[in-house]
């Protein structure tokens, strides 16, 4: 029973990462993970500035 709930638990957060990941990536968002995903300059080599190092 508990390998049934754990089961669970493990889709329903993988689940919510896969639409998560999708609905950012309808509205445009180019580097998810990116605290300044929302001004990247899709212009530059290499897109967002997050990149760079």
């Amino acid at each position: 029973m508990v390998d049934i709930i754990l089961g669970l638990f493990l889709l329903i957060i993988l689940s919510a990462a896969i639409v998560y990941i999708l609905k950012e990536k309808k509205k445009g968002t180019k580097c998810i993970g990116c605290p300044m995903s929302k001004t990247c300059s899709s212009a530059k080599k290499g897109g967002c500035s997050c990149n760079e190092k």
